[in-house]
Order: C-alpha cells, then sequence, then structure tokens
C-alpha cells in the first residue's frame, strides 16, 4: 500500500468515520460529474459510480496514493432515491419511505494511483421508517434541511420515533462502512 490516502468525497460524515478511525487523510473532492438519469438499482451501477468517482481523482495527485472513492444509495421497491430536488422533494421523498422498508448500499472504491489496482465492496443495510405524519416530515425537512443526502435524511440525525429500527451496518448507512473499508485497505 502507498503511505498517503486521498479521501475522493466533500462528504463531512465519510470525514468523520475516517478521522474516528485514526487513519491519516487528505481530502480531494472528486470531480466525476454523477449521472442521475438511471433510477433502477443494480450493483454493477453503484459500483460503477464509486470507481468513476475515485479514478477521476488521479490527475488532481501530485504523489502516489490511495485513493477511497464511494457512492451511496437508498432503494425503495427497485427504485435508487437519489438527493432531493429542494424542500417539497425531500417531503415526497420522505413521505414514500413513511412505514416501509428500504435498504442503503454504500459501494467502496480503494485504488492506487500509480498502478490502477483497485479492490471493491457493496455492503447493504435495510431501514424501517415508523409511520410519519406530514408534520412530521415538514419539521425534519425545515430543521435538519437534509438536501445532500440520499433519500432524504440522515440516520445519525433522525429524530425520536423517525426510525422503527435498522439492521446491518450503522456506518453504511450513514456513508462509509469503517469494516468494509479497513478490509479493502
Amino acid at each position: 500500500m502507498v503511505g498517503k490516502i486521498v479521501l475522493a468525497s466533500s462528504s463531512p460524515r465519510r470525514a468523520d468515520i475516517m478521522t474516528k478511525m485514526k487513519v491519516k487523510f487528505e481530502i480531494i473532492p472528486s470531480p466525476y460529474i454523477e449521472d442521475h438519469t438511471t433510477t433502477v438499482f443494480s450493483y454493477e451501477f453503484i459500483e460503477n459510480l464509486a470507481y468513476n468517482k475515485t479514478k477521476a481523482v488521479i490527475p488532481l495527485l501530485n504523489e502516489p496514493a490511495e485513493i477511497i472513492g464511494a457512492d451511496t444509495v437508498v432503494v425503495l421497491d427497485g427504485e435508487i432515491l437519489g438527493k432531493p430536488q429542494g424542500r417539497q422533494g425531500a417531503f415526497e421523498m420522505l413521505k414514500r419511505l413513511s412505514g416501509k422498508t428500504h435498504f442503503v448500499v454504500t459501494s467502496i472504491v480503494v485504488m492506487n494511483s500509480q498502478t490502477g489496482e483497485f479492490r471493491k465492496n457493496s455492503t447493504t443495510s435495510y431501514v424501517t421508517f415508523e409511520s410519519l405524519t406530514d408534520k412530521m416530515i415538514w419539521d425534519y425537512v425545515d430543521n435538519f434541511k437534509p438536501f445532500d443526502k440520499a433519500g432524504s435524511y440522515g440516520i445519525q440525525e433522525m429524530p425520536a420515533g423517525y426510525i422503527k429500527s435498522y439492521t446491518g451496518d450503522l456506518e453504511n448507512i450513514i456513508g462509509l462502512s469503517s469494516k468494509a473499508l479497513l478490509e479493502l485497505l
């Protein structure tokens, strides 16, 4: 492994998880423009997004590094729920998730900038929402502004009474499984 580690993401949640792991890293946000036209979920699609985000950072480096890229999607009934389009979009997404179980997938790619060799992992977790009232949804949207989050929510900031249960890796739902990342590194 190369000495320098680069996180190809501007996500404060991913940086926080890596900081808690006590991994020394630098942040270089990926310039890759994601394709939001596909809403049908497949592991191949999400893994390709993570790969492309990771690879796009190579030209921005001034020394060899291991680059970590990731992409997280929320999937309901086989459909990817991306980041919401404004306040109304966030409300509508959360209304769809209300009272239902969905799954969250985070794909991680670790790439050697010199050789292009890479390793990947996709982790899946499940989240069940309580039945939410319109007032609860608007309160969440207005107080937490979840506009930069897939599915319009961050499980780590949800007030009591919103999430019924989850199974799997909580960090995966937040955006980066430290367990999966350590295996890749």
